[in-house]
Formats: C-alpha cells, sequence, structure tokens
C-alpha cells in the first residue's frame, strides 16, 4: 500500500492563528486539491491527521467540522480523486489524550485502520508537533513551508526531516521520482 499521511491546517488549507472555525474560512492552499486528487489517481492513499481544539475552546462544533471535511473529500473528488481516513483530535492541550500531536495517537488510529506500519510512510505537517508525531511512530517526517511551516524552518528541525515548498511538490516527488 502507497499510504501517504497529512496534517490538515496549514498543508492542505490556508491556517490561521484565529483557528479555522467555519467552512467560509477553510480555503485550499492554491494546489493542494489537486496534488491530493493526482496522488490518488496514481495509487497513493491520502489520509489526514489533523489536531482540532477549536471544538474544545467552542469555537466550531462537530457539524462545521464534518462540513470542511465534506468540502475537502467533494473538491477532490471532482478533480477525479479519493480522500481517505480523516482523523482528528478535538481535544485541548491539556486534555491529557493520547490522539493529540505530537503524540502519536491519530497516526496509530491510522495504521490500525490500513492495517499497516508506518515505518517509512511519509507524514506531511508544517509544525514541530507534527514532525514529532511522524518520529513517535518512525514515519518519515516531512515538513511543507506552507503554513506555519517556514516559522518551523526556523527553529531546528528533527535530522531526515525532507522539506518541500508545497504539497503540490510533494505530489510531484511521489508521482514521478519515488516508488514504494
Amino acid at each position: 500500500m502507497k499510504l501517504l499521511i497529512l496534517d490538515r491546517d496549514g498543508v492542505i488549507n490556508h491556517d490561521s492563528d484565529a483557528y479555522i472555525k467555519s467552512l467560509e474560512e477553510w480555503i485550499p492552499i492554491p494546489g493542494s486539491i489537486e496534488a491530493i486528487a493526482a496522488l490518488s489517481k496514481a495509487g497513493w492513499t491520502v489520509a489526514v491527521a489533523t489536531n482540532q481544539s477549536g471544538i474544545a475552546r467552542g469555537y466550531y462544533d462537530l457539524a462545521t467540522l464534518d462540513a470542511m471535511h465534506a468540502q475537502l473529500c467533494m473538491l477532490v473528488a471532482e478533480q477525479g480523486g479519493e480522500v481517505g481516513l480523516i482523523v482528528y483530535c478535538p481535544h485541548g492541550p491539556d486534555a491529557g489524550c493520547d490522539c493529540r500531536k505530537p503524540l502519536p495517537g491519530m497516526l496509530q488510529t491510522i495504521a490500525r485502520h490500513y492495517h499497516t506500519d508506518l515505518a517509512g510512510v511519509w507524514f506531511v505537517g508544517d509544525s514541530p508537533g507534527d514532525l514529532q508525531a511522524a518520529l513517535a511512530v518512525e514515519a518519515q517526517p516531512v515538513l511543507v513551508l506552507t503554513g506555519k511551516g517556514r516559522r518551523t524552518m526556523d527553529r531546528q528541525v528533527p535530522a531526515g526531516t525532507l522539506i518541500f515548498e508545497d504539497l503540490a511538490a510533494i505530489a510531484e516527488e511521489l508521482i514521478h521520482n519515488r516508488h514504494r
């Protein structure tokens, strides 16, 4: 199985320090929808693992989050692709859950769902927590420079982290240069 796991905010859609609280605020990064569709059409399963503490904070509800994810799936489907499993952590940073990145709970859920080991699987994110979560399951940490990616670059990123401009560049690399 060719599996790719993506963070959502800052990787697929524009991020905001004030949170993405409505469907209207959920705006794809140029090229991201096309990249997911192209990967899907090339045989990749594209899953999503996203922290969504805005739910715990009361900024939006599950119906709103579901609408954002339905929009993502619809836009990718319109391009001939498919989004795989989407998992999210609705908890705040102090909830003590095991799913909130940098903890590996969501990635482990994806591994169980697809009955696969995550060693070497690319996990694409824009924050230090994403990269740490990848390392916790022996996945390949991949940093995009969209979202908070440039800020993350200014910190020390884990050795061996792959760095790409955006999701479109990752799709280009996986489809044309890398066979797993």
